[in-house]
């Protein structure tokens, strides 16, 4: 890194008078044009099975899924959205904006890093503005009813992206999580208890009764009718941290699909999306199918989140297509635009992967703390399996 700030410095000394290197940038190309096409129906189909069959199989009483599939599902998407941040956004964000060309319009500085890095403070700003007000989404809910409530113990797995991750901070802060939060009659708050010993054996943060935790449609929704009002004072969080998941990948999918219409290497970035866009769609898949929902129309917000990944690289390549010569920016801009994009979408997902999914899940997670060490390992490994993958596809695209 130092020879190579060193050796643009002395290239400047050298010929301060010698303009920068001129760009390479890639035309709009119209090959394969039919493919092309074709593309956008093949990735819409990959990216909705991953986004929206596992929410489906969550909620489906026709068939029981078991728990170990959404377990796998989970970590393997969280090592996909962490190797995403890294080597398909970060890394070639700081590719196009320390490009040489670039020297006379940005001055030598790591400008991918420091944009992911704002992007990660910005992230933690919001989650903190959040975590401090709840936006009026219903704390008093749960008393509108007109009668007392019983002590109802919430099951575990209740949580904002599938984790205790998303809890209300009061309850970290009394050593407990959502699992442990019991919500009580009359206005006199809540009550922790102390977190149980667990089987070892046992899926941490998944139901035993049921193949899907909360949110079903039928079987469930019995049993929520008395913990409203806590599942409504959590819905801000929970709905923060997943929409900074969305809006993370679905804002580096629209580029994505962008350049899969204009690149003259078509086959090979075609065939590395359709499994980057599965995987991906998979990682957010199973975020939304074990994150907590409340049972009245709010229930099918999943389904539109999972939908609205589905289509956005799709509806980027389409958009692409049919401005085609348009979209053949100047190389320079392109490289400027193309690096600040990738960088805030490799921090948002940084931030995301790194803290709302691994620190929650293994460190904060009392359901995953009690479990047995083998199954940290699994875990573990699901996420070192969706980290590989993605690496490798990082060699293509």
């Amino acid at each position: 890194m130092h020879h190579y700030r060193y050796s643009r410095l002395v290239a400047r000394d050298e010929g301060d008078d010698a303009s920068a290197p001129a760009c390479e940038g890639t035309s709009a190309s119209t090959s394969h044009w039919d493919l092309r096409i074709a593309s956008v129906f093949i990735i819409l189909a990959g990216s909705a099975l991953g986004a929206l069959l596992p929410i489906w199989l969550a909620r489906t009483s026709r068939m029981r899924v078991p728990k170990l599939c959404f377990f796998v599902a989970k970590y393997f998407g969280s090592g996909v959205i962490l190797a995403t941040a890294w080597m398909h956004l970060l890394s070639p964000a700081s590719d196009n904006l320390r490009d040489e060309c670039l020297s006379d319009i940005l001055p030598d500085y790591d400008w991918a890093m420091c944009i992911g890095l704002m992007t990660v403070m910005a992230m933690f700003l919001l989650e903190l503005v959040v975590a401090r007000f709840d936006f009026g989404f219903g704390s008093t809910h749960g008393h509108a009813h007109g009668h007392d409530h019983d002590h109802v113990e919430k099951e575990p797995g209740d949580s904002a992206i599938g984790s205790p991750g998303g809890q209300n901070p009061r309850d970290i802060e009394a050593g407990g999580s959502r699992s442990s939060l019991r919500s009580t009659s009359g206005g006199k708050g809540t009550e922790i208890s102390p977190v149980k010993p667990g089987d070892k054996t046992r899926i941490p943060g998944l139901r035993d009764d049921v193949s899907y935790p909360p949110g079903g449609e039928d079987h469930l929704g019995h049993q929520r009718d008395h913990v409203e009002g806590d599942e409504h004072a959590n819905y801000a969080a929970q709905m923060t941290a997943l929409f900074i998941l969305e809006f993370g990948v679905i804002f580096h999918s629209i580029f994505i699909g962008l350049t899969l219409a204009v690149t003259d290497n078509f086959i090979i970035l075609f065939v590395v999306l359709v499994f980057h866009q599965t995987f991906e769609g998979l990682g957010l898949g199973a975020r939304l199918a074990t994150a907590t929902w409340p049972a009245d129309s709010r229930r099918w917000t999943p389904y539109f989140l999972g939908a609205l990944y589905a289509v956005s690289t799709p509806f980027a390549i389409g958009i692409g297509l049919i401005a085609n010569k348009s979209l053949a920016l100047e190389a320079a801009t392109s490289k400027v635009v193309n690096g600040v994009f990738d960088a805030i979408s490799g921090g948002i997902l940084m931030y995301t992967g790194l803290v709302e999914l691994l620190a929650h899940e293994f460190m904060f997670n009392p359901e995953m703390r009690k479990a047995g060490f083998n199954m940290q390992l699994f875990a573990y490994s699901c996420v070192a399996l969706g980290v590989g993958l993605m690496s490798l596809l990082a060699k293509w695209a």
